[in-house]
């Protein structure tokens, strides 16, 4: 379904019944990867997935997408289907955009998942890097996806993830050049909001891969004992939503 946004297009799909889960897809990825946790929760939840602006079949508005504008096209769409109450599941990026959604509407939200994220601001060398890959992407977009795809999957078991992995590539591979920009910019002049999810009253859940080499496994051990949150570890890399597909039904118990 398409939600027209600033006379632009937004897309979404819904599914299922029951109270709303928003399903939030991390940097070039689009709402399919949380097919197979869709089947497993449209029986007890109304499933809303959305590509955020700039990824999937969602246009790309402006040179910088930040955690906050995406943030607002996910209220904005909620309303729109009179949802105010939600759970929320963010990998990566799109845990980013979760907080930022938390901070603003904290009163909307029952319970935030961050899977494969952090509450943790950019580092002065994450940064350094962000800067060097908007330069490269313009003249290497396939290179970077490629490479940085590879990367998110736990290097022992990228062979046997291999199919996923060109899955992904290819999807990524579709994504604007000036969509992936926008996102990188987004990232990278984020705010920390560890405060935020400590602050936060609902039920709150680390989903973390013990092999996760872009959101390390220390960071996510600190990030939960300072927000007091429950911490779920997995052996996974960053894509433990693949990697650990066999333990979908361990994190749906979780799901409020």
């Amino acid at each position: 379904m398409i939600f027209r946004y600033n006379d632009k297009h937004i897309y979404y799909e819904t599914a299922g019944q029951g109270p709303a889960l928003l399903l939030l897809h991390g940097f070039l990825e689009n709402a399919s990867m949380w097919d197979s946790l869709e089947k497993l929760v449209h029986d007890k939840f109304t499933v809303i997935r959305i590509d955020l602006p700039g990824h999937g079949r969602s246009d790309v508005y402006s040179e910088i997408h930040s955690m906050e504008f995406m943030a607002d096209v996910v209220r904005e769409l909620l309303k729109s289907m009179g949802v105010n109450s939600i759970s929320i599941i963010g990998h990566s990026m799109g845990g980013y955009v979760a907080l930022a959604y938390l901070e603003k509407h904290p009163e909307t939200v029952r319970q935030c998942i961050l899977l494969n994220s952090t509450t943790y601001a950019d580092s002065a060398d994450r940064k350094i890097n962000r800067e060097r890959a908007l330069k490269l992407i313009p003249d290497n977009k396939e290179l970077f996806i490629n490479v940085s795809i590879n990367n998110l999957f736990a290097e022992d078991t990228r062979e046997d993830f291999s199919k996923d992995i060109q899955q992904l590539q290819m999807e990524a591979n579709e994504i604007p050049t000036s969509g992936i920009l926008a996102a990188i910019r987004g990232m990278k002049d984020r705010k920390d909001r560890s405060d935020v999810l400590k602050e936060f009253q609902g039920s709150k859940i680390l989903i973390c891969g013990t092999k996760d080499t872009v959101v390390p496994f220390k960071d996510s051990k600190r990030a939960a004992s300072f927000t007091k949150s429950k911490l779920i570890s997995m052996a996974s890399g960053h894509m433990t939503l693949i990697e650990n597909s066999k333990e979908l039904t361990e994190i749906v118990h979780f799901i409020e």
